[in-house]
Formats: structure tokens, C-alpha cells, sequence
């Protein structure tokens, strides 16, 4: 019974990492992302981390990658996914010099 239980931890443990390996985050602390720049490939995900101490609102509205979180807690996190190829342009709705570039790539 014991060895089940270990044998479990360590099949989520490594499930979680690989889940988490294949998708970039991103950090908004200061009101600043970062990196304020990436590069995915589409159909890839980002994952929007709210580590700030204020709430955001991560949107874009370049066409084909069309989206708004809404209000989104210190703490919270959402993933993206970017279905066109070309450049997105990503903001914070309640603070405008918050910005940054996802180039999406074929």
C-alpha cells in the first residue's frame, strides 16, 4: 500500500511538470509584464500570472487572438491560447503602460 501511495506522488509530481513545462508565464508585478515580450508558436498558451498586489484586466484586441480576462485577483492565473498566427498586441484595460508583444509563429 505504501509503494502505491509513492508510486502516485511521484506519477502527479511528474504529470505537473510537464504540464507546466510546455507553457510560458507570464508575470504582472509592478504594473509591468514580463517579459514585456515572447514568441509561441500557434496553438501554444501563455499563462497570465497575476503576482501584483492590484487587480488587471490582460486583453487583446488583435484580430484572430480576440480576449478579455476580465478582472483578475492578485493570485489568480489563466492560460491563453493564440489560434492565429502574427503579432498580438496585450494590454491591462485599467492600466495603460502595461503592455507587451506575443509574436505567434506557424
Amino acid at each position: 500500500m505504501r509503494r502505491l501511495a509513492v508510486f502516485v506522488l511521484v506519477i502527479s509530481a511528474g504529470l505537473s511538470a510537464g504540464a507546466l513545462a510546455g507553457t510560458q508565464m507570464i508575470h504582472q508585478q509592478g504594473r509591468v509584464f514580463g517579459p514585456d515580450s515572447v514568441t509561441v508558436k500557434k496553438g501554444e498558451a501563455l499563462t497570465f500570472l497575476n503576482d501584483d498586489t492590484i487587480p488587471h484586466n490582460i486583453m487583446s484586441a488583435s484580430k484572430g487572438n480576440e480576449f478579455n480576462l476580465g478582472s483578475q485577483a492578485p493570485g489568480m492565473s489563466t492560460d491563453v491560447t493564440f489560434k492565429e498566427s502574427g503579432d498580438v498586441q496585450v494590454i491591462c484595460a485599467i492600466h495603460p503602460r502595461m503592455k507587451m508583444m506575443v509574436k505567434v509563429t506557424d
